[in-house]
């Protein structure tokens, strides 16, 4: 296969959000509200089990009442708002303002880490020719992100699903990324975390690979070893059936 374009997933492929225990402090430090030791790991714990944090842990539970709400929640900003925020509010912190503060710190560029090999992989590629996208499943504008990072003059589309009101893995929103690239599906590699959610661009014809949703110190090549540039060797990876 000749690799004319490739489309990445963000959240847990090219970046990573801070942990919940940062996103948390940042918000309560940025307030100015204090709590004790005990409180925090507390309110931590459940925002962490509450799925409260987006590109972070998922939900241990989601209530029947956000049952669709949270399936939908890519589908538009005001529905990733209100569902990640309603699943904030199952914890009872000590600010009814925290909940729209902590929604607006993860979608802050200092909430993202890009991992070890974004830039390098990234810049092979463009270098290379490679013509490459990011589909993401969000609901706000992450363009900024890669600018705070140098990293957005190596991207040459983003298709993102608020803006389309289309959820991976519909097939019509990589249809879309492969037309922004002007690429045919068949010459294009997704590269995404999620089996089910960056699959679906396998209806298409794109080849699909994967990577592990890890924090960054723990994923330093992963991108690497995917061989999407003949002088970047593919050591090991997860590859769809």
């Amino acid at each position: 296969m000749q690799i004319k374009g490739v489309l990445f997933d963000f959240s847990g492929t090219l970046f990573r959000i801070e942990p919940v225990r940062s996103w948390l402090r940042a918000v309560l430090t940025g307030r100015g509200i204090t709590v004790d030791e005990s409180a925090f790991e507390r309110y931590a714990g459940e925002l962490e089990a509450a799925g409260a944090l987006p590109g972070g842990p998922a939900p241990r539970h989601v209530p029947a009442a956000l049952a669709t709400a949270w399936a939908t929640r890519d589908e538009s900003a005001r529905a990733h708002r209100d569902a990640y925020t309603a699943l904030a509010r199952q914890v009872a912190l000590p600010d009814p303002g925290l909940y729209d503060a902590l929604y607006e710190r993860h979608r802050m560029p200092a909430a993202w880490q890009p991992y070890l090999d974004t830039a390098e992989v990234l810049g092979a590629l463009h270098g290379s020719g490679v013509r490459v996208g990011v589909v993401s499943n969000i609901g706000w504008d992450l363009r900024p992100v890669f600018r705070a990072h140098g990293l957005d003059g190596l991207v040459d589309a983003y298709v993102l699903s608020y803006e389309h009101g289309i959820q991976k893995p519909d097939s019509r929103i990589f249809h879309i990324a492969c037309t922004s690239l002007g690429v045919d599906p068949t010459d294009v590699v997704m590269v995404g975390d999620e089996r089910e959610a960056d699959g679906g661009a396998a209806a298409l014809g794109c080849d699909v690979r994967f990577v592990r949703h890890l924090p960054v110190s723990e994923r330093p090549d992963g991108l690497r070893t995917l061989e999407l540039v003949p002088d970047v060797p593919r050591q090991a990876c997860e590859r769809c059936p």
